[in-house]
């Protein structure tokens, strides 16, 4: 089994004003940038470590690796985040404006549909379709670094639809550079572990601005 660390990248600047991402592309913060050293002391040995493709996250992937000493840094679009359609680019409270009755915490009410899910407009991303192209990433990985540790940084949607499709509910939101422990199998079964923290919650605060 390959032991694979899945974490969240730093604090972007869309992160900071409280913006939706999906898959836009805006950078690390000046804290994003700092959390991502801070996390490099926790992380531990390292086999490999690769990034999804945005790059909020692949330069998370490049501080930890300078850090860590690790020479190459890989990128896999199959990790980044859910696309979030219209939703990109919004700050709760314009989402709320614009897609009345959407989220469960609208001040105006919640509307779901018949099976207690929000109405996601066109454009967003099931959790089925970012469950099979994540399947496919973690499975190469299993197979490229078979029995080894990789260290894979990615995105808060795709960590919370990783637990919902593999049964773990219960769980809090993700700040940055949160992760949870997987053990990946060559054949892609995937066993969920327990959440870590690589950052100091003093030097943090809960991401409220992407509860996807």
């Amino acid at each position: 089994m390959t032991r694979i660390l899945l974490v969240r990248h730093g604090e972007s600047t869309w992160n900071a004003d409280g913006r939706w991402q999906g898959q836009a592309d805006p950078p690390l913060s000046d804290l994003g940038r700092s959390q991502a050293a801070e996390a490099a002391m926790r992380v531990g040995t390292v086999d490999a470590i690769v990034t999804s493709d945005l790059q909020r996250a692949a330069d998370t992937g490049l501080i930890l690796a300078r850090l860590l000493g690790v020479d190459h840094v890989a990128t896999e679009w199959r990790l980044r985040e859910r696309d979030a359609g219209p939703l990109s680019g919004l700050t709760r409270d314009e989402i709320h404006a614009r897609f009345p009755g959407l989220l469960a915490d609208d001040p105006t009410g919640f509307v779901p549909d018949d099976d207690g899910r929000p109405r996601w407009p066109e454009g967003w991303e099931s959790d089925a379709h970012l469950w099979e192209r994540l399947s496919v990433a973690l499975t190469a990985l299993a197979r490229l670094v078979p029995g080894g540790d990789v260290l894979a940084v990615s995105h808060g949607g795709v960590v919370y639809a990783l637990e919902r499709h593999l049964g773990v509910t219960g769980r809090p939101r993700l700040s940055n550079l949160d992760g949870v422990n997987l053990e990946v199998s060559e054949a892609g079964e995937v066993t969920v572990g327990e959440r870590v923290s690589l950052v100091d919650p003093t030097h943090t605060v809960p991401i409220e601005s992407d509860r996807i």
